[in-house]
């Protein structure tokens, strides 16, 4: 009966999932329920991200964009050709290298950036609903500690 044989291995409790497991399974359902509460706004979650980029940094070019908005650029160029067809974003010539268009947030798209902000808010609220005040800002201190000191490493290889 080969198939019975069990090792060791297989017999062990495999422990607490590694910490990058649970921050990626804690990303796919933030990212399921934000296109859920987007959706009828006619955004999709990378394009929310991309436009609170824009936001939050001003004008950029569509290389700057993707690296902010963790994309490639051949995806955050299509998005941005979607963005500027909806008249969300306006792309006019950096002043000291005209070839370089950079993208910024349109009226348009500040005003779906503002009617998504009560969508998101209530999602922001559910994370943290359980949460001591304590607890938030250590959530929080450690999810900024793990970007900034993934980030550099991300910074380093490339």
């Amino acid at each position: 009966m080969m198939g019975a044989v069990s090792t060791s291995a297989e017999q062990q409790p495999a422990g607490p999932p590694l910490t990058l497991y649970l921050v990626k399974r804690l990303e796919l359902v933030i990212r399921a329920l934000l296109d859920d509460a987007l959706r009828p706004l006619g955004l999709t979650t990378l394009q929310y991200t991309a436009l609170t980029v824009l936001e939050a940094s001003g004008a950029l070019s569509s290389a700057q964009l993707a690296r902010r908005s963790f994309l490639r650029p051949q995806t955050m160029h299509e998005m941005v050709l979607t963005l500027e067809k909806r008249g969300l974003i306006a792309r006019t010539p950096k002043p000291d290298n005209k070839r370089v268009l950079l993208a910024g947030l349109t009226d348009a798209g500040r005003d779906l950036l503002a009617g998504c902000a009560p969508a998101v808010a209530e999602l922001e609220h559910a994370l943290l609903a359980d949460m001591s005040p304590g607890q938030r800002a250590t959530f929080r201190e450690g999810l900024q500690h793990g970007v900034t000191a993934l980030g550099a490493r991300r910074a380093q290889e490339a």
